[in-house]
């Protein structure tokens, strides 16, 4: 009995790998950061075969055509000769009469150098990109080495990834093979393949259990600046707190990180951030952070990424769960994608003892004055449907603000309906019952579905009047029913560069500030013709220092209106960094902000309903 199921089941793994798209990278042979990537096909059914690489990928929200960073690619038949072929587009190739395909082999480059270099693409944003550095790492986002054919996306993927035998792979999957220099996964279909990034450096991980979760961190720290385990014990608390909060709507057994950290002489990235998937993220940040920043990054951060696995990663609409990835349609409901999942990375914070009541008031209040920035009447399904295109995606990020102030207005206006016993986190929880990562809802049904789960029709209006319909939140009137107060605050008129200073960063390759690509200009840096991509050596002389920043602050800040004024700055031509000088009369900039605190007596029923939303208990 045992042999004979042993030989069956041989049998049935031969017959599984017969049946799959055997895909190696090769990490070994890496020649001008370039990676060789070979996928071998079983028999085609169909003579005429398109083949794709990504448009864009579950999770992100620009078209970053990822095709354009191959070449080389050669099409095979099943004898090794060469198939006609043509290119459609950066993504795209067709191929006539070639039920014989066998193979297709081609060169990947990197993204992350691409981030040096705008002048004739947007850069991918990092935590989406990739990165070839060989001897060092390879951050393999593997929508950005591996492509597939179309009507074969769910047929499986058998992945070996041939790597320098003192390499370690940072990943959520199963290596299945006891080989130092290799390593073989096994993947259901496309959607598992874009579904699970890599990243192979030398080794520096931790593996360790919380909250009943395998987890794995694996870092990169190109000076070594770091170590996984500088980061272990605020790792655990955070995850441990997200399981809470989450409850039974989390079933995560193991989940990875992968920490890139940008400094050194590598390539000059930018995109800040982290890209979600349901076992594991990416997360790219500056190596030059100090450790206690890059924590509490980790926590705002992978927070989010992680709260993801919910939605929409486990609930989700048929736009996402059947995605097109070389013509991409968006859902509508970004609104509850990223901003849900915005709010809840900064509720369980407070609910879980985290950060205390004004810490989480104070980031509120920066949400409604950052949404200020964005068009208010402006419906955000209409945003979200249309997000690839140009008249809509400089929208985009006010889904981290105005998405986020939804979620929480739609908290405290359940709470009211239901005296407390139901908040938004109830309400997603029984969507998540009713649907689940198998089965999507509709788009345009997906408000009925809140009402059934609720059983609160009022939400209805909510959603038509502030998610579907163009009137501004009122979000002061929402605040009062939890005992906080909104005033207007007005902020003596300033000298900078943007119109929200706080989206000011420090590129530290350079040694400049720069600037969010989605800010605002100054009307100063209008009239000297400041750029948004412009970076800041020094101003009237005083070079930047990331260690004398409030220096700089204190001389802005005495800097009076109609002064002369010299901005030295980095432009980048043609992707070529080129010293220039501006001048011109200082203008001042008044700012508007709102102000929010608690109110000193708020009435019982106001006590009550702040107690029951800062606390999660009914």
């Amino acid at each position: 009995m045992r042999k004979t199921a042993l030989s069956l089941g041989l049998f049935a793994a031969f017959l599984a790998n017969a049946q799959s798209i055997k895909t190696t990278i090769d990490l070994v042979n890496v020649k001008d950061d370039k990676v060789a990537v070979t996928m071998e096909f079983p028999k085609m059914k169909s003579g005429d075969i398109k083949f794709h690489f990504p448009k864009t990928v579950p999770g992100t929200y620009s078209v970053d055509d990822y095709g354009r960073f191959i070449e080389g690619i050669k099409f095979y038949d099943n004898k090794g000769k060469e198939l006609a072929f043509t290119k459609v587009n950066d993504n795209s190739y067709s191929l006539k009469n070639a039920q014989n395909l066998s193979k297709v082999s081609y060169l990947v480059n990197d993204s992350f150098d691409e981030e040096t270099d705008t002048s004739k693409h947007k850069a991918v944003f990092s935590p989406s990109g990739t990165d070839i550095e060989a001897g060092k790492v390879y951050m393999i986002n593997t929508h950005g080495f591996v492509g597939y054919i179309e009507n074969m996306q769910d047929v499986p993927y058998q992945l070996i990834v041939q790597k320098p035998t003192d390499f370690y792979g940072t990943t959520a999957l199963v290596d299945q093979d006891k080989s130092e220099s290799t390593d073989t996964y096994t993947l259901a279909n496309y959607a598992k393949v874009t579904d699970s990034p890599l990243m192979y450096t030398k080794p520096d991980y931790i593996t360790f259990n919380a909250g009943g979760m395998d987890l794995v961190l694996g870092v990169y720290s190109p000076t070594g600046k770091y170590k996984a385990s500088d980061f272990k014990d605020n790792l655990e608390k955070m995850v441990v707190a997200q399981k809470k909060f989450l409850g039974d709507m989390n079933t995560n057994k193991k989940y990875a990180i992968m920490l890139y950290l940008s400094g050194g002489d590598g390539p000059d990235v930018h995109g800040f951030g982290a890209l979600e998937h349901h076992e594991s993220t990416s997360v790219v940040l500056p190596e030059g952070m100090p450790k206690e920043a890059i924590d509490q990054t980790i926590t705002d951060v992978v927070s989010h990424e992680f709260f993801h696995t919910v939605n929409p990663l486990k609930t989700h609409s048929e736009e996402i769960h059947y995605f097109n990835y070389a013509d991409p349609k968006m859902s509508q409901h970004l609104w509850m994608y990223e901003g849900g999942t915005e709010y809840f990375a900064n509720l369980f914070q407070i609910q879980e003892g985290l950060i205390n009541k004004e810490e989480f008031l104070k980031r509120i209040g920066e949400k409604i004055n950052n949404s200020k920035k964005y068009n208010d009447t402006m419906p955000f399904t209409v945003m979200s449907k249309n997000v690839l295109q140009d008249a809509y995606k400089d929208q985009y990020r006010n889904v981290y603000e105005k998405g986020a102030l939804l979620a929480m207005c739609m908290d405290i206006e359940l709470r009211k309906l239901s005296n407390g016993e139901m908040g938004y986190r109830d309400m997603i929880r029984k969507l998540s019952q009713r649907f689940g990562e198998n089965k999507p809802f509709k788009d345009d049904k997906l408000i009925d579905e809140l009402v059934t789960v609720t059983g609160y029709p009022q939400i209805k209006d909510f959603y038509n009047k502030y998610i579907a319909g163009n009137q501004p939140t009122p979000y002061a009137e929402y605040l009062k029913m939890v005992g906080v107060e909104v005033s207007k605050k007005e902020l003596p008129p300033i000298f900078w560069f943007i119109k929200d200073p706080t989206q000011t960063g420090y590129d530290p390759g350079t040694q400049a500030l720069a600037f969010d690509e989605d800010a605002a200009l100054s009307p100063f840096a209008k009239s000297v013709g400041f750029k948004i991509t412009d970076k800041v050596l020094a101003i009237d002389g005083r070079v930047i220092d990331i260690n004398k920043l409030a220096d700089l602050m204190g001389y802005t800040r005495t800097i009076k209106e109609g002064q002369e004024v010299t901005v030295t700055i980095l432009r980048d031509n043609a992707g070529k960094n080129e010293k220039m000088t501006l001048k011109g009369k200082a203008i001042l900039d008044k700012i508007d902000k709102e102000k929010i605190q608690f109110k000193a007596n708020p009435t019982p029923e106001e006590l009550k309903l702040q107690t029951q939303w800062l606390t999660g208990k009914k």
